[in-house]
C-alpha cells in the first residue's frame, strides 16, 4: 500500500476510469475516497443509490498490488458486479454456496497465484475455518464491507453475521477498511463505526436528495387496478413492484402477464436457476417488469428504472429509501408509488411478535416511522432527508404532498407548548411521552416524573386538539428542524438551536394536516376510460350507472331478493366504466364471475351492449382489468374438503391456519361465483332458529356489510364468525 498518492498513480486511476469503466472524469467524493483508501486508511462511505459507490472500491482494488476481498450479503449483488466486471476484462470471482466443490478450487487458486483482483464473499462463508484459512495465505489489499448498515440492529437489514467480520478481518491481517452504505440514519451510521472500530475513519457523506425521484403514496384500495393502470400509463418501462411476501409476489406477476405485461417473479422460494435467469430476462430487458421480494435489487446496475412501486408497505424507511433507489439511477426519470394501508402495518407487527424483546422495540419504532412518514402532510423530500439526519430548508415542489397538498394551517402557542415541554422535561424523552405529557393522558411514567406537576400538563386539551394532532405536530417539528433527533438514545428528542431561538422569539410555522388513508377516495388518474357522462367528477358513466340500478331493482322484484344479491354497487360502477358486453368480459368484474353472469348477467350484458351502439360509444378494451384464473392451491384445497364434508376447523388445522382466515378463503370463494354448500358445518356450530334470523335479516337488508349486520344483532350475542358463516351461505343459495 503507498504512503502517499503521487501523480503517477493518479494519472494511472484516470487512465483505468476511461479505458475499464468509460468515465472522463469522477463523480462527487468519488476521487478522494479512493486516495483515502490508496494511503491505507479506514474509510466510511455514505452514499446513495446510484452516486457509484462501487467503483469507489473496485478502481482502487485494481491498481493495487494484492487481490480486494468484497464482504456482500446477497448473492443476486455478487453475481451482477461479477458479470460487469468480467465483461471489462477484470478476474473478479465470488466464493459462496452456489459454487460446486470444482468451481471453489479454480477461485482459490486464482487467488493464490495472484491473478485474482476482487475476491465478492458473503459474510457466512467468511466464518467458515477452511476459507479462513484459505484468505490468510492470499496476499490483500484491502476490505470492503458493502451494504454495511447490516451491521445495526437499528439498521432495516440487520444480519448478526455482519456483527463478526471486525474480528474475522483482524484475524487474517491488520488490513484497511472501507464501509460503504446508501442508507443509515444517524444511529446506525455511529453503530457501523463503532462495531468496525474505525471512530477514527474518515467519513465521507454525499447527499441523500435524489432529485430526479417522484415519491407518491396511495390508499391501499382496488390495488390491482390502480396497479394495471399504472404499468399501462407506462408500457414499454421498466418497473419493479416489491411485495413482502412470495405468495403475492407469484400472484402479482400472473395478474400482470394475462393484462398483458411482460412480468417475471423474483423470490427466494424460486430455485437459483429459475431465480437467475428471471433477474437477467429484467437485465435484458426481455420483460418490462420484476415483481419481487426485497432480496430483489440490491447492486442491480440497471439504470434504466423508471418506476419502482411498493405493492406492500416496507418494514422501515431505509429499506423503502433503498428500494425506491432502484429507480432513475441515469438521473432521469424515477417515480416510486406506495400503496398504504395500516392493515399492513398490523401483518408486520405480528411478523414481530416471536422475535425478542429488543428486536421486537426496534422493529416497532422501525414500524412507527413507516407510519409517520406515509401519513404524514409534509413535503416527502424532507421527511426522508430529516430521518437520515439531513436537512432541506424549504418542500421540493415533486412529490405527491407538494403538489397536491393536505390542508395547511399556521400554529404558534401550540409550536411553543411542545418545545416548552421538552425543555421542562429535560430534553429526555419520547414524542409519546410529550404527547402524553401534554394531553393530561393517564401515564405512571408521566406521574413517576412528577410531570404531572408542570405547568405545561394538559394544557394541549385547553387548545381542543387530539392526541393524534400532538404526535404529528411533534413530528413536524422534527423535520423543521425545531425538534433534533437524539443520536445516543433511539426515540428521544431535544431542542434545537432553531427551536430555542423559537422560545424567545415565536411567530406562526405552517403545519399540514395528516392523511387519512381510511376515508381518502382512490383517485386514479391518466385514466384510459373516457367517461360518456361529460366530465363527470366519477371514472363511471352515471347514466348507463342509473339504469344497471333501475334494471337491478326490477330484477331484485321478480326474484324476490335485495338487490344487492343481484350485483353489489362497486361491480355496477365498473360496468358503467368499462362497458362488459361479452360473457367473458362480465365475468372479468369484481365480485361477479362466471357463475354470476350465467345466473342474472343476460338482461344487464343486453343493456350495456344497446346502450354503448345507441351513444356510439367506443369501449375502451384495455380498461378491463383481467383477474388471473384462480389457481390457488388453498382454495382448490378448501373446495374438494368442503365437497368431502370435512369441518373448517379440520381444514384450518391441517393448513396450520387460523379459522378466520379459512372463512376468507372460503368468502373469496364464494364472490368468485363458486357455489359451496356449508350446511353440514354451519349445522353443527349455528342454531337452526339463530341461523334463521340471521338468513332473514340478509334477505332483507340493503347491504350485507358485517359492521352493519353486528350493530344489528349487538343485544343478541351472534359473533362475526356466524354472521360470515351465514352470509356465505346465503350468497351461495341465492346469488350463484
Amino acid at each position: 500500500m503507498v504512503k502517499q498518492v503521487d501523480n503517477v498513480v493518479l494519472d494511472t486511476l484516470k487512465e483505468r476510469l476511461k479505458e475499464i469503466f468509460g468515465y472522463s472524469q469522477f463523480r462527487g467524493e468519488q476521487e478522494v475516497i479512493i486516495q483515502n483508501i490508496l494511503l491505507g486508511k479506514n474509510t466510511f462511505v455514505i452514499m446513495p443509490t446510484g452516486a457509484g459507490k462501487s467503483l469507489c472500491y473496485q478502481l482502487p482494488a485494481l491498481v493495487t498490488e494484492g487481490m480486494t476481498i468484497v464482504i456482500s450479503p446477497l448473492i443476486a449483488l455478487m453475481k451482477n458486479q461479477v458479470d460487469q466486471l468480467t465483461a471489462f476484462g477484470i478476474n473478479a470471482q465470488f466464493l459462496n454456496s452456489t459454487l460446486t466443490k470444482a468451481e471453489m478450487t479454480r477461485v482459490k487458486n486464482d487467488a493464490l497465484d495472484g491473478s485474482l483482483k476482487l475476491l465478492y464473499i458473503a459474510p457466512e462463508s467468511l466464518t467458515k475455518d477452511e476459507n479462513l484459512e484459505f484468505l490468510k495465505r492470499v496476499k490483500i489489499s484491502f476490505v470492503a464491507i458493502d451494504e454495511a448498515h447490516c451491521i445495526s440492529e437499528w439498521g432495516h437489514d440487520f444480519r448478526p453475521e455482519y456483527r463478526r467480520i471486525y474480528g474475522i478481518i483482524e484475524n487474517i491481517g491488520n488490513l484497511p477498511i472501507i464501509a460503504l452504505t446508501a442508507t443509515a440514519t444517524p444511529k446506525v451510521q455511529q453503530d457501523i463505526r463503532k462495531n468496525l472500530q474505525m471512530e477514527e475513519a474518515e467519513t465521507f457523506k454525499s447527499s441523500f436528495n435524489r432529485k430526479n425521484l417522484y415519491y407518491e403514496i396511495r390508499a391501499k384500495k382496488d390495488t390491482k387496478k390502480q396497479l394495471i393502470r399504472y404499468v399501462r400509463n407506462n408500457k414499454g418501462k421498466s418497473g419493479i413492484i416489491y411485495c413482502l411476501s412470495r405468495k403475492t409476489v407469484e400472484e402479482i406477476a400472473e395478474l400482470l402477464s394475462v393484462n398483458d405485461v411482460r412480468a417475471l417473479p423474483y423470490h427466494a422460494g424460486l430455485d437459483s436457476n429459475t431465480r437467475m435467469a428471471n433477474q437477467d430476462a429484467f437485465l435484458n430487458e426481455e420483460v418490462d417488469v420484476i415483481v419481487a421480494t426485497i432480496a430483489f435489487g440490491m447492486g442491480i446496475d440497471k439504470p434504466d428504472v423508471r418506476f419502482v412501486i411498493h405493492y406492500d408497505v416496507p418494514k422501515s424507511l431505509e429499506g423503502y429509501y433503498q428500494e425506491t433507489g432502484r429507480a432513475g439511477r441515469d438521473g432521469l426519470e424515477g417515480n416510486c408509488l406506495m400503496f398504504y394501508s395500516y392493515d399492513d402495518i398490523q401483518k408486520l407487527e405480528k411478523f414481530n411478535k416471536d422475535k425478542t424483546v429488543t428486536e421486537r422495540d426496534n422493529a416497532r419504532h422501525l414500524l412507527n416511522e413507516m407510519v409517520a412518514y406515509s401519513t404524514l402532510g409534509v413535503c416527502r423530500r424532507r421527511q426522508l432527508l430529516s430521518y437520515f439526519g439531513e436537512y432541506l430548508d424549504k418542500d421540493c415542489g415533486f412529490c405527491d404532498n407538494c403538489l397536491k397538498p393536505t390542508e395547511k394551517t399556521k400554529v404558534q402557542d401550540e409550536v411553543v407548548l411542545v418545545l416548552r415541554a421538552v425543555q421542562l422535561t429535560e430534553q429526555r424523552f419520547d414524542g409519546d411521552h410529550i404527547t402524553d405529557l401534554i394531553t393530561a393522558t393517564d401515564n405512571q411514567y408521566v406521574r413517576s416524573y412528577e410531570h404531572d406537576k408542570l405547568d405545561v400538563f394538559g394544557k394541549g386539551l385547553e387548545m381542543n386538539e387530539s392526541r393524534d394532532y400532538w404526535l404529528s405536530t411533534i413530528r413536524q417539528l422534527v423535520i423543521l428542524n425545531y425538534l433534533e433527533k437524539d443520536i445516543e438514545n433511539y426515540g428521544i428528542i431535544k431542542i434545537g438551536e432553531k427551536g430555542l431561538n423559537y422560545i424567545n422569539d415565536p411567530y406562526p410555522v405552517t403545519l399540514h394536516k395528516d392523511h387519512n388513508f381510511e376515508e381518502e377516495e382512490v383517485k386514479v388518474e391518466d385514466d384510459s376510460a373516457d367517461s360518456a357522462s361529460g366530465g363527470s367528477a366519477h371514472a363511471y358513466d352515471e347514466t348507463l350507472l342509473g339504469m344497471l340500478k333501475a334494471l337491478r331493482k326490477k330484477v331484485a322484484k321478480e326474484k324476490d331478493l335485495p338487490p344487492y344479491v343481484i350485483f353489489q354497487d362497486p361491480s355496477m360502477e365498473e360496468m358503467a366504466t368499462t362497458y362488459p358486453t361479452t360473457q367473458q368480459e362480465m365475468a372479468q368484474i369484481n365480485g361477479v364471475g362466471m357463475g354470476k353472469v350465467q345466473k342474472f348477467g343476460r338482461q344487464f350484458i343486453d343493456l350495456i351492449t344497446r346502450y354503448v351502439e345507441e351513444n356510439d360509444i367506443e369501449t375502451a378494451k384495455d380498461v378491463v382489468i383481467k383477474s388471473t384464473v384462480n389457481k390457488s392451491k388453498i382454495k382448490i384445497f378448501i373446495i374438494s374438503q368442503v365437497d368431502r364434508k370435512v369441518s373448517l376447523d379440520e381444514i384450518a388445522d391441517v393448513k396450520d391456519m387460523a379459522l378466520s382466515d379459512v372463512i376468507e378463503e372460503v368468502e373469496h370463494i364464494c364472490y368468485s361465483g363458486t357455489k359451496l354448500n356449508l350446511d353440514y358445518y354451519i349445522n353443527q356450530v349455528i342454531d337452526k332458529e339463530r341461523q334463521q334470523d340471521i338468513y332473514d335479516y340478509f334477505m332483507n337488508a340493503e347491504t350485507d356489510n358485517i359492521a352493519a349486520a353486528l350493530d344489528e344483532f349487538s343485544n343478541d350475542d351472534v359473533s362475526e364468525e356466524e354472521l360470515r358463516l351465514m352470509r356465505i351461505k346465503f350468497l351461495s343459495e341465492l346469488a350463484n
